[in-house]
Parts: structure tokens; sequence; C-alpha cells
């Protein structure tokens, strides 16, 4: 079904609204996939707070003009599927995850920091942790020398009430 000029704006307009608070733009080819499996990627972009959308590449190409994602716009042909995420890596994660899952994902290319990615750097940016598991890993480095030192005080609290007894 056709938009008019419009509805064209707005979708414009919503997409570029996503594009501008970015960090990460990753495409995907969706060729063949069937509506569950769509359904269950759109899911877990969700959860990941990532903006999953598919939309024309007309679109797509004036959504992105002006911003630092302009180079995609050679990428944008065939079916595709649009990921953008604030998350450095979330996009990547998302679609990259999905496509070991199911064949009829095929990511393309990618976008970070005004870099064209291949497929081969969405992967390895989808290998990087995401920003909640360094934050984990870093709390616990950070517990562990307070832990230790609270253990160290309780320990010499004890042999001084042995001694005072």
């Amino acid at each position: 079904m056709s938009l008019n000029i419009e509805a064209k704006k707005a979708v414009v307009a919503e997409v570029a609204a996503e594009v501008a608070g970015a960090q990460t733009i990753v495409i995907a080819e969706y060729r063949g996939i069937g509506v569950g499996s769509l359904t269950q990627l759109r899911a877990k972009a969700r959860e990941q707070g990532v903006y999953l959308r598919v939309l024309k590449n007309t679109l797509a190409r004036r959504a992105v003009e002006g911003t630092p994602f302009a180079g995609l716009a050679d990428q944008m042909v065939g079916p595709l599927v649009y990921g953008v995420s604030a998350d450095p890596v979330a996009a990547a994660k998302v679609l990259h995850q999905f496509s070991k899952q199911d064949d009829k994902i095929v990511v393309k290319a990618g976008s970070y920091d005004g870099k064209v990615l291949n497929a081969a750097e969405v992967a390895e940016l989808a290998s990087i942790p995401g920003r909640e598991e360094l934050l984990s890993k870093l709390l616990f480095v950070m517990q562990a020398p307070v832990s230790g030192f609270a253990r160290a005080l309780a320990a010499l609290a004890e042999k001084k009430q042995a001694e005072a007894a």
C-alpha cells in the first residue's frame, strides 16, 4: 500500500528523530522471513532499547541525510530492516544474534561514529559487551577492594576484642 505525501513526511520525521539520538544504525536484509520471526526480532529489539523499522529505502535515505549516518545511503538497496540505537552496540548485537537464529536475516552494513561498517565489522561491534554488562563488571571491580577492607577491619576488631578479654 502506497503512502501519501503527508504520511511519508511523518515517517521521515519519526525516523529522523530516532537517528538524531542514535550512536549506531545497522541494516539487514530480511528477504523471505516469516511473520513470526519478524515479530520475535521486534520483541528482542524492544527489550534492548533498539528502534527497529522496516521502511522504504528512499524514506530512510531522507531520514539520514545530513547526519553522520549519510554514508549508509549507498548500502540501502533491497528489502531492509533498520536497527537504530543510542547504545553503541545494542543494534549490532540484536541483529547479529538474530541472524544466527534465522538465516533469512542477513546483516549488510552499519554505521557507528560516522564510519560505515561492513557485515564483518558489525559482527565485531556486536561482540563488544553492552553498557549494562560493562557497568556490572565495573561495579564488581569497585566493590572488591571495599569488601576486602571491610573484612580486614572486622578481623582486626575481633583480634582487639580477643586481646581485651
